[in-house]
């Protein structure tokens, strides 16, 4: 309600003031209505395309009536049903039309794309009936993928990511492995490949998909940690890869449901997994890297006004970066990198696979000593 109140009321100020009648119209909360990614559930995006388009949802005098609604129904931002703003007469304030522009402010892409695509389809939408479609302008804040060019239509050129790690070692004939279930997909696909969805070099790369669950998932914290550990022992056994990348979706996705139970039940059932792994690695005698883009489940409640109330944001708190070289020789050591970040990973991946780094990334966080 910080956010709410302060823009409603800005926008009753402003159309009042220059005639105008600017309203939140519709909303939802982004795991339920509107932002689905990855295909996970295009259920998600019909409820959105319903509220938003045709007007169709649970009916509201204001956003912040809704919002407080749910609130007082025990239901967090992000799962709160789609809600329509409608007027005395129950009629929706906010269903558009032909002729009407959309844009969509987004500018990180994986929450984007779906919703883009359902305005934005050529050809065929075979997701859900879309019902009467208007003739509308659509944007996205940037060109969500860059290959597949989603949408047609942008207003912020997107940033040109070339010479990412998988384009180095797939110049270096490198067979490489990346998966995760589908909240986390993107992750090690997508994002990973500089908003490319597609491979980076067929031959060489192994991307593996598994299903997660489609309920809220403090219901089923261990989401699919153990059926990815499973695949990915396949992946390490089968000897056809000399590089890997694995997302674990529990810390993230439990941790933003901010109940502490499920928090806890997610992070042990991700430390059982990662130490099955390292089992695995180290009869290779191999390397892996834990890290982390950021924290979530590492903190789980905060203190406002003496009042201690869940928390189910991404946190601040440096993540680790953990090397376990189950063949290691001394012959590294942490190079003393000054502020280091994720920008270091890349280089020191390159180092530990036995490559120089590129020229134009960072330093790495080891330096030989032999």
């Amino acid at each position: 309600m910080n956010y709410v109140e302060p823009v409603e009321a800005l926008l009753k100020r402003v159309s009042n003031e220059k005639g105008f009648d600017y309203v939140i119209a519709s909303g939802g909360g982004r795991m339920n209505v509107t932002m689905d990614r990855y295909c996970a559930d295009w259920n998600i995006v019909k409820r959105g395309w319903d509220a938003h388009v045709h007007g169709i949802g649970r009916q509201f005098r204001s956003c912040g009536e809704a919002v407080n609604t749910f609130y007082q129904e025990g239901v967090d931002d992000q799962y709160m049903g789609a809600f329509v703003i409608a007027d005395e007469g129950g009629n929706p304030v906010g269903k558009m039309q032909d002729g009407d522009s959309v844009v969509l402010y987004n500018f990180r892409g994986d929450r984007a794309i779906e919703l883009s695509q359902t305005f934005d389809a050529v050809g065929e939408f075979k997701h859900f009936d879309r019902g009467n479609i208007p003739d509308v302008l659509y944007a996205g804040m940037m060109e969500y993928d860059s290959e597949a060019k989603i949408p047609r239509n942008y207003i912020v050129q997107p940033p040109l990511i070339q010479q990412t790690v998988a384009e180095y070692l797939a110049l270096e004939n490198i067979g490489m492995f990346a998966i995760s279930e589908t909240q986390k997909y993107g992750h090690v696909t997508y994002f990973w490949n500089g908003n490319k969805s597609g491979y980076i070099n067929a031959d060489l790369e192994t991307y593996v998909e598994i299903t997660s669950d489609r309920i809220p998932f403090d219901q089923a914290p261990k989401m699919k940690a153990y059926e990815i550990t499973e695949k990915t022992i396949e992946l390490l056994k089968s000897g056809k890869f000399k590089w890997g990348r694995l997302n674990f979706a529990n810390g993230d996705m439990v941790g933003h449901t901010g109940v502490m139970e499920a928090a806890i039940t997610a992070v042990e059932t991700v430390d059982e997994c990662v130490a099955r792994l390292l089992s695995v690695v180290e009869g290779f005698g191999g390397t892996v890297i834990v890290t982390a883009d950021h924290g979530n489940a590492d903190e789980m409640f905060e203190v406002k006004k003496g009042k201690k109330t869940a928390k189910t944001s991404h946190t601040l708190n440096k993540v680790p970066f953990v090397i376990v070289d189950f063949g290691f020789k001394a012959e590294y050591k942490l190079s003393g990198v000054s502020n280091p970040g994720l920008s270091n990973v890349a280089a020191t991946i390159c180092n530990l696979l036995g490559f120089e780094k590129p020229p134009q990334y960072d330093a790495s966080l080891i330096s030989f000593t032999k």
